[in-house]
Order: structure tokens, then sequence, then C-alpha cells
């Protein structure tokens, strides 16, 4: 009989972990909490760096999924977790899945912006997340103000609830300073009259053609990179909002008027993350995101044999590197289940 994997969580990590592993002739049972497969990818308008379009990649993955029979259970919450032997007992909506082995794909979720009062989210009208920019984009609506006046300038703010000591996340999300850029270019796209500011602490252009993309952004649509962290956000009379914010390359303190404020905001672990380290358990690392069994050498591993992790559970990344992390976890249960003589190695 061919054994079972479960993999928990339907979004890139998960669906294209449930892929390989079908496709190795193992037995998959895909668990999602929602309503439909995607993960945070539904979110998603276009994707850096090549400006495609994120329901090309989601259709992708939903094709291997298709073409590899696997058994997606939507609407499916995990209750409990029982461990005998080396089998794990699930129980998911008063029902009970016998799996050989678990791979948790359960992601991240964008750091919660209003606790950063100072930038002033959910407080006043004009100051907007990422996450709520790219939705307007995804709804082609139009990039206007609260009052749906016309953006004449706006700014940007990178590094929001990551590398932020005050925030709890010392960490880099990895994937904000190519967004920022991403989206300043599609504002001005939208709207070619507007000025885009943005705020960093440093820029960190890390894969193949962000560096250019940075630079398209400079030359072809006029954005300004000012080296400084944001310090205070306040509205004006006319709904606008005035920032200060220090530009440490100049060592002049700095203060403007934005039209629409846009806040980078970095990865944090998700409710089901933390949910299934605990019912699994499995070790945290100090960022509070799941951790391997080794940092170099055991990638996908975890302290519990036949438990194996998947994609921004673990860390913030790329969507391309999830991909690649997924198809790489699919190969250490693999070598798991077929008991491959990897301890000699």
């Amino acid at each position: 009989m061919s054994k079972k994997v479960v993999v928990i969580g339907a979004g890139p990590a998960g669906m294209e972990t449930s892929t390989y592993l079908a496709n190795f002739g193992f037995d998959v049972d895909l668990i999602e909490k929602e309503n439909q497969v995607g993960g945070k990818l539904n979110h998603w308008d276009r994707l850096f760096p090549s400006m495609r379009k994120g329901d090309e990649v989601k259709e992708f993955l939903r094709k291997g999924n298709k073409f590899s029979n696997i058994n997606l259970l939507l609407n499916t919450e995990i209750e409990n977790v029982e461990q005998i032997d080396n089998k794990f007992i699930i129980a998911t909506n008063n029902n009970k899945i016998q799996a050989d082995a678990v791979v948790i794909a359960t992601g991240f979720e964008i750091f919660d912006a209003t606790k950063k009062e100072e930038y002033g989210y959910g407080i006043y009208d004009n100051v907007i997340t990422s996450k709520d920019l790219e939705l307007l984009f995804r709804q082609n609506k139009k990039i206007v103000r609260a009052d749906g006046k016309p953006v004449k300038r706006v700014g940007i703010v990178h590094c929001v609830g990551s590398r932020d000591e005050k925030a709890g996340n010392i960490y880099c999300s990895k994937v904000c300073c190519v967004t920022g850029v991403k989206q300043a270019i599609e504002i001005h796209e939208a709207n070619p009259d507007s000025e885009i500011y943005c705020f960093y602490m440093d820029l960190r252009m890390f894969g193949m053609q962000y560096e250019e993309l940075y630079k398209k952004a400079q030359e072809e649509h006029g954005v300004q990179f000012i080296r400084g962290r944001l310090s205070e956000a306040a509205e004006s009379l006319d709904g606008s909002v005035i920032v200060k914010v220090e530009d440490t390359l100049s060592g002049r303190p700095l203060k403007m008027s934005v039209d629409l404020l846009v806040l980078l905001v970095g990865f944090v672990p998700s409710q089901g993350t933390t949910k299934m380290g605990n019912l699994f358990g499995v070790s945290f690392n100090p960022n509070r995101f799941l951790e391997y069994s080794d940092e170099h050498t055991g990638t996908g591993l975890t302290n519990v044999p036949g438990v194996f992790l998947a994609g921004t559970c673990s860390a913030p990344r790329t969507l391309t590197n999830t991909i690649l992390d997924a198809r790489s976890t699919a190969m250490r249960v693999a070598g798991y289940l077929n008991a491959w003589e990897t301890e000699k190695r």
C-alpha cells in the first residue's frame, strides 16, 4: 500500500509540495482551513520583478495538484494530533486521518501596522499598507486619496514591523524592499503626474533583476529614495499626511506632506504556524517561526521525525524561494518514507 502524507496549508508551498509528493507515488491529503487554495498569492496582483500576474502562478500550482490527483480538503481545521509509533493520527472536523508523514506549510501573516501608532495606520484615512495597495491594484481601482481626490505625492515607508526591536521583530522580511520598488512603479504608471518618495533604512536588492527594477524606478519613473527612518506621521487639516524623517545621508531632518502614505509591512508567523508547531511538538526559532533541525544541512527537517516544513512557516521567503523550498521538502519526505540511508552521509 502507498504511504500517506498530510500537507497542512494550501498556499504555494503546500500546493507544490503536494504535487511533487503525489508524483513520487505517495497518497497526499492537502488540508486548508480557508475555502480556496493559493494563500497570500490570492492577494497579489503583479509579481516582482517581471510584473507577471500572480494568478498565472496560482494556476500553474493548481494544475499540478489537479493532474497529480491530490485529495484537497478545504474548510478543514486540525483539532488534535496523536502520534502512535511512526504514525500520526490527525483529527480534523470530527474526522481522523492517519499519516506516515506530515508537512507543515502554514505560511505567514502580515505585520499588524496598527502596532506602529506613530505611523497612523487605522487612525488617518490616507495611511494604508502595501497589502491594501496591492488589493487596489488587483481590483483595478484608482489610486486616490480617501476623499477621492487624485494623489500628487506618495510616501512609501520601508521595514514596517521588520528590523525593529520595538516591534519585536529584528529580522529582515526579505521581500519588502523590492515590493516597495514594484509598487512605486505601479503607482506612477497609474498616476504619471505623481511624485513618489521611498523612505528606507538600506535597500536590499539581492535577487536577479531586482537592481534593474530599482534603476527603472529612478530613471523612468522619477522615484526618489531617501535613506532615513520615519519618526512620525500626523494628519493635516486637509487630510494629507505630514511625515518627519531624518535624511541620514545628508544629516538633515526632513518634513513633507504626502497625499498617501504606504507602509511596507513585513512577515510574522501565522496563527496556524504557531498552532501546528505546538500540536506537533516542533521547536520554534528565536524569531517565533518553526525551526529546522539544522540551519545548513537540515532544511525541511524538524526535531520531530516524520514532521517536515515547507515555505514561510520557517522564515520569510520570496515566492520563487518558497516554491524551491517546497520541492526540496518533498525530496526530504520521500527520503524519509523510502528509508534512504541519508544518515551515512
